[in-house]
C-alpha cells in the first residue's frame, strides 16, 4: 500500500524500478510531514496532540507517526530500560506510557536516541504502539488500523465487460456490470452485483478481517472452496460503491473476464504486516464514533 508497503515504490516487493544508473540501496527510509493535526487518546485523556507530526516510510512496513515530544503530555512518559536496535537508525529506547495508576501501557513509546545525521528529521520524536493505545485521531475523526498513508489511492470505475464465476461445472456468477477496483500496490480487484450471483452457492463463515481504507470484510465458503469470495457489507463512504457487492479469489475458483481466464497476480495477495498486524476486529466497530 502506498509508498512502502505491498508493491510501492519503497517496498521490497516493489513492482516498478528507479530508472537511475547505479543500483539503490536495498532499503530505503523516507520521512515526510503528516500536515494534518493528529492525536493519540489513552486511558480516556488525549495524552498527544500535534500539527507537526512527521511519517516515517519503512520498507514491508505501513507508514509509522512520530509526535514531537514537545506535544506529548507531560509526565505520561517513563522510560524503560529495554532497549533494541534498528538496522538503519540505531539505538531505539523504550517507554511505559501512563495516563493514571490504572492505564499503564508497557512499551507503548519509542524513541530512536543515536540517530545518524541524515536522519535529524526524527530527533527528539516519539512513536507510539498502535494497538497499544486507545484510538489515534486525525482532527475529530478516528484513524483505524494505522497511520494514513497519502499516497495510498483507491479508484473503482464502473465496467461493462462479462465477468464469469465458475467452480467445477456450476456457475457461480455471470455479469457485464462488475466494478473493478484499483488499489495502490496491489492488482485489481472485480466487484459483482449480488443480483448476478448464485447467493445459495455462497455459504458466509465467521472470519472477518479489516480494511484501514475500505472497512469490515466478510468471507464466504464456495462448496469445498474455504474462503472463495468476499464482500464489504457496508464499506466506508469513500468507496461505498463496493458496499455489499462479492469479490471472488481467482485462484480459489475460476473467474473469467471476456472469456480470459484470470490468475492471482502479484500484490493480491495480503500479508499482515506492520503496528496493526493483531488488530482485533472488535476495535472497528466503534470507529466512526467520536469521543
Amino acid at each position: 500500500m502506498g509508498l512502502s508497503w505491498q508493491q510501492g515504490p519503497l517496498s521490497t516487493g516493489a513492482i516498478g524500478r528507479f530508472l537511475v544508473p547505479e543500483p539503490l540501496p536495498k532499503r530505503l527510509l523516507y520521512v515526510e510531514p503528516l500536515r494534518r493535526r493528529m492525536r493519540v487518546r489513552f486511558g480516556g485523556i488525549w495524552i498527544a496532540d500535534s500539527e507537526h507530526v512527521f511519517l516515517l516510510f519503512e520498507p514491508g512496513r505501513y507508514p509509522v507517526a512520530y509526535f514531537p515530544e514537545t506535544d506529548v503530555s507531560p509526565h505520561t512518559l517513563e522510560r524503560t530500560e529495554h532497549t533494541t536496535q534498528h538496522p538503519d537508525l540505531g539505538l531505539t529506547s523504550w517507554y511505559s506510557v501512563r495516563a493514571d495508576e490504572q492505564h499503564i501501557a508497557p512499551r507503548g513509546a519509542w524513541q530512536h536516541t543515536s540517530l545518524p545525521a541524515h536522519a535529524s528529521e526524527l530527533q527528539a520524536r516519539v512513536a507510539f504502539a498502535w494497538r497499544a493505545m486507545d484510538a489515534f485521531y486525525e482532527e475529530d475523526e478516528r484513524i483505524v488500523g494505522h497511520a494514513a498513508d497519502p499516497y495510498h489511492r483507491i479508484d473503482i470505475r464502473q465496467a461493462s465487460r462479462n465477468l464469469v464465476v465458475r467452480h467445477g461445472d456450476r456457475i457461480i456468477a455471470d455479469t457485464k456490470r462488475p466494478l473493478v477496483l484499483y488499489e495502490s500496490g496491489f492488482a485489481p480487484r472485480w466487484y459483482v452485483p449480488r443480483a448476478d450471483i448464485d447467493e445459495s452457492a455462497l455459504s458466509p463463515v465467521k472470519l472477518q478481517t479489516f480494511c484501514p481504507y475500505k472497512g469490515l470484510c466478510s468471507y464466504y465458503t464456495i462448496g469445498d472452496a474455504r474462503q472463495a469470495a468476499w464482500s464489504y457489507p457496508d464499506a466506508y463512504p469513500g468507496v461505498g460503491r463496493i458496499s455489499n457487492l462479492v469479490s471472488f479469489e481467482p485462484d480459489i475458483v475460476s473467474v473469467y473476464l471476456d472469456g480470459i481466464q484470470l490468475h492471482l497476480e502479484p500484490g493480491q495477495t495480503v500479508v499482515p504486516h506492520g503496528p496493526d498486524r493483531n488488530l482485533d476486529v472488535a476495535e472497528v466497530v466503534p470507529a466512526n464514533n467520536h469521543e
